[in-house]
């Protein structure tokens, strides 16, 4: 199998290839990537050393993607991951990437008539929805109530079911749009494709910034001993997010792959659940108790753009449709992050640690 990971020098990408080389030795894998994001050139290096094929280009534009050649498989996990990009940052770069560099994709996977892995995200479901999620107040985090009265929220998190109507940030939008032509090209014309809503991913080799990769940037910090802050509802650390370890989304997809037909067009909500989940203030108790620092956290009470106060995935239908779950928990995954961290200092201190 010959297999196209495009955004394949950033971390989830990188990973995937890595994964996917270590356990069929014999597939070609192509990484493609226009190394834009600071780091990229470091897990570069680490794909090269392992056979890994790379090829320098920019999904926006068709004519790079050409020159990779004919593929089997392609796996979308190009992406300006930042949520807060629209908000004030390069938007023709976003759209672009986000939305017309899959669309390039798409094209390119009609032509090669190869599969199509997608990789979308929870910021798919409206902000202004999520707010009226129901919440209670714990001592360390915000839990979801039982008393909702919106559809697609169990006491597991957001299901598939969630509403789609309002606003999501562009980055959101951009992801949305994505999903619905890539299911228009499913049904036009043949397409075998799936498309999996991540929530947060994260793992070693993550070049993590304040408004993407927080679980890296905030073992980062302690490792470092910086500062952080408490950013949006009350400034106490209570927001919730369930994180996933890309090693456990390898262990989906690498069955996707082998099933493409089956889940042909489907949707599913991948996240870590409720059970590997942490508030800003447990993952600071995490980092202190790993690196051995306790490190200054300012607390500013005004909530950031499109910020929301919990999501947790409720994985009900990738598992009833696969039987996969994730195994990989918050102390593990923190682990690891810090013994990268760790091992790499000196390449890694100029990107992560201010």
């Amino acid at each position: 199998m010959r297999i196209l990971i495009t955004g394949g020098c950033g971390f989830v990408g990188s990973n995937l290839a890595m994964l996917f080389k270590t356990r069929y030795p014999s597939y070609e894998i192509v990484c493609f990537d226009n190394l834009n994001r600071r780091g990229s050139e470091l897990n570069l290096r680490r794909l090269l050393e392992n056979g890994i094929q790379f090829v320098h280009g920019d999904i926006r534009h068709k004519d790079d993607l050409k020159r990779v050649g004919q593929v089997d498989l392609i796996i979308e996990a190009a992406a300006e991951p930042s949520v807060l990009a629209g908000a004030g940052g390069d938007i023709e770069y976003l759209i672009d990437t986000n939305l017309n560099g899959t669309i390039n994709a798409l094209y390119m996977a009609k032509l090669w008539n190869a599969g199509f892995v997608f990789l979308s995200t929870s910021r798919v479901y409206p902000y202004d929805q999520l707010e009226k999620v129901k919440y209670t107040i714990g001592d360390t985090r915000f839990e979801i109530a039982g008393n909702q009265t919106i559809a697609g929220i169990t006491k597991d998190g957001l299901t598939e079911a969630f509403p789609l109507e309002g606003v999501r940030s562009l980055y959101g939008a951009t992801k949305l749009s994505s999903e619905y032509l890539i299911q228009e090209f499913c049904k036009n014309f043949g397409l075998d494709a799936v498309i999996n809503r991540c929530g947060v991913l994260t793992g070693p080799y993550q070049m993590g910034k304040i408004d993407q990769g927080v679980v890296v940037l905030w073992m980062a910090r302690h490792f470092w001993k910086g500062s952080l802050g408490y950013i949006g509802f009350g400034g106490e650390g209570l927001q919730v997010r369930d994180m996933l370890h890309v090693r456990d989304l390898f262990e989906l997809l690498d069955y996707q792959v082998k099933n493409l037909k089956t889940y042909k067009g489907e949707i599913f909500n991948v996240g870590g659940s409720i059970d590997i989940s942490v508030s800003l203030k447990e993952l600071t108790g995490w980092c202190e108790k790993i690196t051995g620092n306790t490190i200054p956290i300012n607390k500013v009470a005004e909530n950031r753009p499109a910020d929301i106060p919990i999501y947790l995935t409720d994985n009900s239908k990738i598992t009833a449709a696969t039987g996969w779950k994730p195994t990989i928990g918050t102390e593990q995954i923190l682990s690891e992050i810090y013994q990268w961290i760790h091992a790499n200092e000196k390449d890694l201190r100029p990107i992560l640690s201010s």
